[in-house]
């Protein structure tokens, strides 16, 4: 009996192990480590050519390895059989990720090496199909004349300046007559097509397509529309041109002829000339947002054309030219957008000078009107006086980058000194500047 028992000991610990569950036989070989510990190999001849050792820390994974490569084997299951044990955990999790959509590992496999031969990489494939998806998702059907009236409503709604919606509505208007189709069905082809066949000016493309754009972003978000085609519609640069400025001698001549003919005007012209308000914000300004006594302005976030507040100095020719109004009340223009912009012409027209030789008056020409010209004299004329493009870019509401590309250099300290000196003629007999804080 001791005979026997001492015989199995020596079988089970004699090495290499042969492991045969039915006609294949697969051996186990342990080997010593330099560390001192054992590490047991399967010997795999699974690919039919060359040997393969599948190595394990214990020897119990290498048996239970062992027995399952000889069934495989058995069932000539030479694939499965000759996969590492890395390879063996790699298709398992596969399996399991494919299993909620009922699909198989193989044809898996086929389906994404078909379209890896059309789109070449894993990242082009993951972004193609993304576009599919955004380009296929549900969306409500809805024309793009009702997206528009929809949007138009919704602008008017939250209280647009009448400027912003009559341009929004103008092109807009023009866009939905032309274009009938579903808005998830317009294309960027589409898009470009209709603004290259209107052959705008740069700044006119400009325009267009930054309002096409915020129109398919609100489609977008209402679900009218899977995306917003204009993204990859094609940008025009615009030549701004060279910056253009009145000098001191000009500017006293408007506000001269501004306090003779146009009284009503002239608190916007001395604002935009003074304190480079824009256009649209002297509109919205009220004569509550004007502190003489403090000396500043408050342009709020819902008149500031960035939707930002901002607070402008007031300089010491400014409060000269506002005393006489000091104490009224609502807008500083009463009047409406295009009012606004005949008041300029009417103004530069009023500058002219006819000849009188009896007065020894000589003739002067009236002065021309610039575009964006007492924004652009302010900006210029103050950053020449301060030397600080932060500084100003905070006052006129912009990047300092957009002070330093602009108005650089454009005029000198003297210019900038004669610029805030100008003041009216003859002192106004008004209230006093204690009255006017007041206000």
């Amino acid at each position: 009996m001791q005979t026997t028992a001492s015989h199995t000991r020596e079988q089970e610990e004699s090495w290499p192990r042969k492991v045969q569950p039915g006609r294949a036989v697969v051996s186990v070989y342990r080997r010593k480590t330099p560390s001192g510990n054992f590490a047991y190999m399967v010997s795999n001849y699974a690919d039919g050519a060359t040997r393969r050792f599948d190595c394990y820390q214990s020897e119990a994974e290498a048996i239970e390895a062992a027995e399952t490569l000889a069934k495989r084997l058995d069932k000539r299951d030479y694939f499965a059989a000759s996969m590492t044990q890395e390879q063996a955990i790699e298709y398992s999790g596969a399996a399991q990720a494919l299993s909620p959509f009922k699909v198989r590992v193989g044809d898996a496999a086929s389906a994404v090496a078909g379209c890896l031969k059309i789109v070449g990489d894993l990242s082009t494939l993951h972004a193609a199909v993304s576009f599919y998806a955004a380009r296929h998702k549900q969306t409500a059907k809805k024309s793009v004349p009702d997206v528009v009236a929809e949007f138009l409503k919704v602008k008017t709604s939250r209280g647009g300046s009448v400027r912003y919606l009559k341009d929004l509505r103008s092109r807009l208007d023009h866009f939905a007559s032309d274009c009938k189709k579903d808005a998830c069905d317009v294309t960027t082809t589409d898009l470009q097509d209709w603004l290259d066949g209107r052959k705008l000016k740069p700044q006119n493309y400009r325009n267009f397509r930054t309002v096409l754009h915020t129109l398919f972003q609100f489609a977008v978000a209402r679900g009218y529309a899977a995306d917003n085609p204009v993204e990859t519609v094609e940008r025009v640069k615009v030549n701004s041109g060279d910056v253009e400025v009145f000098t001191p001698s000009e500017i006293t001549r408007l506000l001269e002829a501004a306090r003779t003919n146009f009284a009503d005007f002239l608190p916007c012209l001395a604002v935009g000339a003074f304190a480079g308000l824009r256009s649209a914000e002297i509109e919205r300004l009220e004569w509550s947002d004007i502190h003489l006594g403090e000396r500043f302005i408050v342009i709020g976030a819902s008149k500031a054309k960035t939707a930002s507040r901002r607070i402008v100095p007031i300089s010491e020719n400014l409060v000269e030219w506002l005393r006489p109004y000091a104490g009224r009340e609502g807008k500083i223009w009463f009047g409406d957008s295009p009012l606004f912009y005949k008041q300029m012409s009417a103004l530069a027209a009023a500058t002219v000078v006819k000849a009188d030789p009896a007065k020894n008056i000589k003739e002067q020409k009236p002065v021309k009107w610039k575009a964006n010209g007492l924004r652009h004299s302010y900006a210029s004329y103050r950053f020449a006086q301060i030397s600080d493009a932060g500084r100003v870019a905070g006052e006129l509401g912009n990047s300092g980058v957009v002070v330093h590309r602009h108005y650089r250099e454009l005029v000198t300290p003297a210019d900038a000194e004669k610029w805030f000196n100008v003041k009216p003629e003859t002192p106004a007999n008004v209230l006093p500047i204690a009255a006017a804080a007041s206000s």
